[in-house]
């Protein structure tokens, strides 16, 4: 082992990695970010591409539809350094410019006599079938419908998730040696009783397949769709007639696909009716701005009273709307002013409001609702065996928050039949070299990503793919963008003579003279104690929560008292017989 590297499961280095990796920190698959963009600007596209698929299984899916809460915590997005990295596009130009999709590093291992079914192949289901699997458990994966995917296939339009990449990697998956039955539905066709005798653990990922309905007046008309099953029929090649004037009820990723969608159908006028303000939605920028362009309308601040018409939707009464108070979780009360009615005139109407899982007939503790309840944490029910995870726990969540929990649901699969974890987060951290980042990328503006245009020309085909990927060039100079906040600098006080060059030379207040280190419980710093007075310094400290790692303190620096470590929060296999705790 190269002795400069260190591996460490101490509490105090994990908090140092959720401060100081802040992309990383949000992403629920834990991806190493700053590493996967380090390796697609040394034009190492496979290694890229296997850095992303290590985490977060499906990387040329969700280089093109995830959620990006990684983007909303780079450090580059601070307020006065500009705007965040383009982190999910480079994770699709890895895919891209990969040549094929590499070998995996770990598994398959032999055999371990264990025969789990996951039930759903969306997200979750994928995730959780490919971890087990490549450690050595026989998985078994049952889906409802005719091909693998779940809402990837059956609920993102072509348009932005072109199926041969979906295709590609669910291939991958099963090539680990994953079963797949399709055309099963469990609970109709087969019992999920019947599952747990044939099986040492079932895992339900299901999904959510059951729109949630506006409960107004008039619903029931014809020419009102909800939206899943709007987006459903799209997906099948069977979508319904809309008309010319389409107005769309919802604020989600599905209620932007479902109008964006009428639009490849034909329809002239399409708006999105929000009951809170456009800066409320949980959607991507990227998302309403391809919207607008591409025609559809955004309309605020209005809730829906009723649908109107006699034996066909005519239209919509809505009533205007005031934002309230914000409530836990962050979305504002939605406060109808009344007396403020208006109508809307409409050939049909897609009810995007959310979905729902499915009931489920099965002899375990239940909601109100017949949905089998589980812990969010060990994700198993009242029945020994039995586990749930993604949509069909939490109710809809992003596709990178079902991988993240199908991959935690795995390992406490794994750790529950065999009393051993297989997989453990670690930090590992490695003495390297001064950062060959130049000053100047700090200030290269965003590479953004190029779209089909003219605009009209994205409508000659229903499939055809918007976002056309970042060129290498364009992929490589995004990447220059990144800070590569893995990389800590520490000063070594005990060669440090108190020049000031560093502090001089730092084009941010990332280096601190310091009469105090504050720590926490675990022993990980929190902060500092700053002084101003030399007689009070006991430290000059670089705060790395600051620091854009541009390397100008080292250069400066006369005696060589500052190093830099890179800091990876990562995965290995844990060592052999290590008990399950």
């Amino acid at each position: 082992m190269n002795e400069r590297v260190v591996y460490s499961t101490e509490p105090e280095d994990f908090y140092y990695m959720d401060v100081n990796v802040p992309c990383q920190a949000a992403c629920p698959a834990l991806t190493n970010i700053p590493a996967y963009i380090r390796c697609l600007f040394e034009e190492r596209y496979e290694r890229s591409y296997e850095i992303n698929r290590m985490a977060n299984i499906l990387p040329g899916v969700l280089g093109r539809i995830c959620s990006r809460p990684c983007e909303n915590r780079c450090r580059h997005g601070e307020p006065e350094l500009g705007r965040p990295v383009n982190i999910c596009h480079i994770k699709r130009a890895a895919s891209d410019l990969k040549h094929q999709i590499p070998l995996s590093s770990e598994g398959p291992f032999a055999s371990l006599g264990k025969k789990v079914a996951v039930v759903g192949s969306g997200p979750a289901g994928l995730a959780a079938a490919y971890d087990l699997s490549t450690v050595g458990f026989s998985v078994t994966m049952f889906e409802a419908l005719e091909k693998p995917g779940g809402m990837l296939r059956y609920g993102i339009p072509e348009f932005r998730l072109p199926r041969r990449v979906l295709e590609e990697e669910i291939e991958h998956i099963l090539n680990t040696g994953v079963v797949l039955k399709t055309g099963v539905r469990i609970g109709g066709d087969v019992k999920v009783e019947d599952l747990r005798k044939q099986y040492d653990a079932v895992l339900l990922a299901a999904g959510c397949y059951r729109s949630v309905p506006l409960n107004v007046p008039g619903e029931e008309l014809p020419g009102v769709y909800p939206g899943l099953e709007f987006m459903m029929g799209v997906c099948f090649g069977r979508p319904p007639a809309v008309g010319n004037k389409v107005l769309v009820i919802g604020a989600g990723f599905t209620a932007f696909d479902c109008a964006r969608s009428a639009l490849r159908l034909g329809a002239e006028d399409v708006r999105i009716c929000l009951r809170r303000t456009e800066e409320d939605l949980i959607v991507t920028r990227d998302e309403v701005h391809e919207s607008k362009i591409e025609t559809v309308k955004i309309d605020t601040l209005m809730l829906s009273r009723r649908i109107i018409g006699k034996g066909q939707v005519e239209g919509v009464e809505f009533v205007r709307t005031r934002p309230g108070e914000r409530r836990e979780g962050g979305k504002r009360e939605v406060n109808p002013i009344e007396g403020s009615e208006f109508v809307l005139p409409a050939d049909s109407v897609i009810v995007a409001t959310g979905q729902r899982p499915e009931p489920m007939e099965i002899p375990a503790r239940k909601t109100d609702q017949g949905i089998p309840v589980a812990d969010k944490e060990s994700f198993g029910t009242s029945l020994k065996g039995l586990y749930i995870a993604g949509d069909y726990l939490t109710g809809p969540s992003t596709v990178i928050e079902a991988i993240g929990m199908g991959r935690r649901a795995a390992e406490r699969i794994a750790r529950d039949l065999t009393g051993k974890a297989f997989r453990e987060r670690v930090a590992r951290m490695e003495e390297t070299e001064i950062t060959d980042r130049k000053r100047t990328w700090d200030y290269l503006p965003r590479q953004e990503m190029p779209t089909v245009q003219p605009v009209k020309d994205r409508f000659k085909s229903a499939g055809l793919e918007v976002e056309r990927g970042l060129s290498p060039e364009e992929a490589k100079e995004e990447s220059k963008r990144c800070y590569l906040c893995y990389l800590h600098y520490e000063i070594d006080i005990s060669r440090c003579i108190y020049c000031r060059y560093c502090i001089d030379v730092a084009p941010r207040d990332c280096i601190k003279l310091v009469q105090e280190v504050k720590t926490n419980e675990l022993g990980a710093i929190t902060g500092f104690v700053e002084t101003e007075s030399w007689r009070d310094v006991n430290a000059i400290v670089i705060d790395n929560s600051r620091c854009i790692r541009c390397g100008e303190c080292m250069r400066v620096c006369p005696v060589n008292c500052i190093s830099v470590t890179k800091v990876e929060l990562m995965e290995r296999m844990a060592q052999k017989g290590k008990a399950h705790v």
